[in-house]
């Protein structure tokens, strides 16, 4: 989902972000100067209540899978939001670009789990091996009776 853009004005990188909860109407890209690789390629700023620019995020450039399309991803954070909002932009320094948001997909914690074999102690079957009930219900290969008391 588009949440926002940023176009060149006058030399430097502004736009605007705005959401439900969200309303940035004067944001922009710093470009950040470093040697280390690990450096953001830009810092997200914008004007806060004083009208000073102060940073709330940053961007890193990182290249699509299935199209080799580059684009800039990162987070805005400040103590005013519940949580960072993730966000990615799509587009260039000179044409500007398109600010898009995505919410997070969530783990299914009860979904498949696919194990790999540790060696002969894994079960051929993969899971929890064969049953140890019989056709009645009963346990096989107990050996005799089963004490159901257990002493406390």
């Amino acid at each position: 989902m588009n949440i926002g853009e940023i176009k060149q004005q006058n030399g430097r990188l502004l736009g605007a972000i705005a959401t439900r909860s969200i309303d940035l109407p004067q944001l922009g890209l710093r470009p950040v100067q470093s040697q280390n690789e690990r450096a953001p390629a830009y810092e997200i700023v914008t004007l806060n209540v004083g009208k000073r620019w102060v940073q709330i995020g940053a961007l890193w450039p990182q290249t699509s899978n299935s199209t080799g399309e580059v684009f800039l991803q990162g987070s805005i954070d400040d103590p005013s939001l519940p949580e960072p909002l993730s966000i990615a932009l799509f587009g260039t320094d000179e044409e500007g670009y398109r600010v898009a948001w995505r919410r997070p997909q969530r783990r299914d914690d009860f979904g498949p789990v696919t194990r790999g074999t540790r060696g002969s102690d894994t079960p051929s079957g993969g899971g929890f091996g064969d049953s140890t009930a019989g056709a009645d219900g009963g346990l096989m290969g107990a050996g005799g009776d089963i004490d159901d008391e257990v002493p406390f």
